[in-house]
């Protein structure tokens, strides 16, 4: 490689009680898409932010071109040619895509000239997108495509991607790679955050491996396998989750007809919803973002009760009852939001496990709440599911986004739950954090517990269910027995092309 695009040279970024990143040094060429790899907590959230002004280095230096390069903020990294698309997407339902990506702009020119540049980048791209369209109506992909397409306006050198394709499907993946292989054989370099390693391999030049802060190696991506990637990740050898073979018990959950109206303008309406869950099964669910999944969870865990004779746990009728009594019965939820959702950001991790482990795990006695058993359980939930915090103590919103995946997963394992709903169980955690849920998931089974899984992740869920159905516009396909079928057919029953018929199984 001739001079770099971006130097970055023993950067050394520390909080109180850990250092994030640990002298530091890479170098991006122009036109490389250059893989950031590590586990949870390894540094790499931390480095980017430093990139692109959001952090400023305790001590080390940067170099872009070959001349300093020190943003104070946001604003001068895009000056500078720094584009990001964050892993969160930060925009406006209500408004249009154009307004939108003027908000994100410096110097926004008019509606009309700005829908024209829209239409033009789009279509140069393939990344399709109306200027004109709300939000709201998008998808999790076209959402993604506005993020993309606010950055390609600024005609950035360095585009920087966190975790672009944890909402995406197969098909829209492919149409990412293909407008990352322009931009790259135009000059654009790229650096390229995913926990998704055989994605790295097809697409990637070159990677850089951060543990605990620090680089612990590189090495080509299509040179090495995704195991020996993720073993230098963690710094030991992956265990594949497990399950010896067992067959289902009794039904334990039924849904009939779950019906219900879409919560606001923007989201969707469940539509004759059923299907039979038995104990000691999991039943996989996939489908696009957007088609269900979070009201089809609020249904199941009592955020939004429906009418009689829709839910059925264990032959009671539990459609009206909300979340405290479900829980108590042992039907258990975590939902795809972890942060507000499935924990409270200011809180600790004590509060947090007394959240929803109150009710099953004896942490209130007669109307007082046992703060020292929630301490002691929220100290086992750390120490199973090695959650890298400094104690139970932390606030929720200190820990890196894997990391408080972990907690809330293991916060819900460890009630032992009869009945557990979980949507998006390993979504932005490392190749070694994945393993450990999945298996703790297939534990469950084997242990007898009835699972629904529901994630964008098709490997995933054809690692670990016993059956697979697929969410299409709030209606559920009749499950089918997870061995045998092949992508082409859960890509067909995602687009609700087939078999789309109300399951009655």
């Amino acid at each position: 490689m001739t001079q770099p695009l971006l130097s970055l040279s023993a950067l050394t970024k520390a909080y109180p009680g850990v250092v994030a990143n640990d002298s530091v040094s890479l170098e991006i060429g122009t036109g490389q898409i250059h893989a950031l790899l590590g586990e949870n907590g390894a540094g790499k959230s931390t480095l980017v932010k430093m990139i692109y002004g959001l952090v400023k280095p305790d001590s080390g230096t940067m170099q872009m071109n070959g001349t300093p390069f020190t943003p104070p903020e946001p604003r001068a990294a895009r000056a500078a040619g720094v584009g990001m698309v964050f892993q969160h997407f930060s925009l406006f339902d209500a408004m249009t895509v154009a307004e939108n990506i003027a908000l994100g702009m410096e110097n926004a020119p008019k509606l009309s000239a700005l829908s024209a540049q829209i239409t033009e980048v789009s279509e140069a791209y393939g990344l399709p997108l109306s200027p004109d369209r709300i939000v709201g109506d998008l998808s999790a992909g076209e959402r993604q495509r506005v993020e993309i397409i606010r950055c390609l306006l600024q005609e950035p050198k360095l585009l920087i991607m966190d975790e672009p394709t944890s909402v995406l499907t197969p098909q829209e993946v492919e149409i990412l790679f293909k407008t990352l292989r322009k931009l790259s054989a135009e000059g654009t370099a790229i650096l390229y955050i995913s926990h998704k390693l055989e994605e790295i391999r097809t697409l990637c030049d070159h990677a850089t491996i951060l543990r605990l802060g620090k680089v612990v190696g590189e090495c080509t991506p299509r040179d090495t396998t995704a195991r020996e990637m993720a073993e230098m990740m963690v710094g030991k050898l992956l265990q594949t989750p497990t399950r010896s073979g067992q067959s289902a018990g009794d039904t334990v959950l039924t849904l009939k007809n779950l019906s219900a109206p879409a919560p606001n303008a923007f989201g969707m309406a469940l539509k004759d919803i059923c299907l039979d869950l038995r104990a000691g099964e999991i039943l996989g669910i996939g489908g696009v973002a957007g088609n269900g999944q979070d009201e089809l969870l609020a249904a199941l865990s009592g955020e939004r009760p429906v009418a009689r004779g829709m839910i059925t746990y264990k032959g009671t009728d539990i459609g009206s009852q909300g979340p405290t009594p479900r829980r108590k019965a042992g039907l258990l939820t975590a939902p795809e939001e972890r942060m507000g959702h499935a924990a409270a950001p200011d809180m600790s991790l004590t509060e947090n496990a007394m959240l929803t482990g109150a009710a099953r795990m004896g942490l209130d006695k007669g109307g007082f709440l046992d703060w020292p058993a929630a301490r002691t359980f929220a100290d086992a939930i750390i120490a199973k599911f090695d959650v890298r915090t400094p104690n139970a103590s932390s606030a929720a919103r200190s820990l890196s986004g894997g990391n408080l995946q972990k907690f809330v997963i293991g916060r819900e394992v460890m009630q032992s739950p009869d009945v557990f709903i979980v949507n998006q169980p390993t979504w932005g955690v490392d190749a070694s954090a994945a393993a450990d849920i999945r298996q703790a998931l297939l534990d469950l089974a084997q242990n007898g517990t009835a699972l629904i899984v529901i994630s964008q992740d098709l490997d995933e869920l054809m690692e670990i269910s016993d059956r697979f159905a697929a969410l299409n516009e709030g209606g559920l396909t009749a499950p089918r027995p997870a061995q045998g079928i092949t992508v082409e057919e859960i890509g067909l029953m995602m687009g609700g092309a087939h078999d789309m018929e109300v399951a009655h199984v």
